[in-house]
């Protein structure tokens, strides 16, 4: 069973990527790859985020009674 990760790692994790692409270490036949990587977990983080607001929508209204 794999380990969920925070938010906050999720996020780190995508600016490490983005960083690759500006590095010195950059080689275009990677660069394929490693986008569908980044896109994959920036479309995991933004459903994260949709959850959150989900939530905080909810406990708002609630204290709003």
């Amino acid at each position: 069973m794999s380990e969920k990760k925070s938010l906050n790692s999720k996020i780190a994790e995508l600016d490490h990527q983005v960083e690759w692409f500006y590095s010195d270490d950059f080689e275009l036949e990677e660069a394929v790859d490693k986008y569908k990587t980044a896109a994959k977990l920036a479309r995991e983080i933004e459903q994260d985020l949709d959850k959150l607001k989900n939530e905080i929508e909810v406990l708002a209204e609630d204290f709003s009674k």
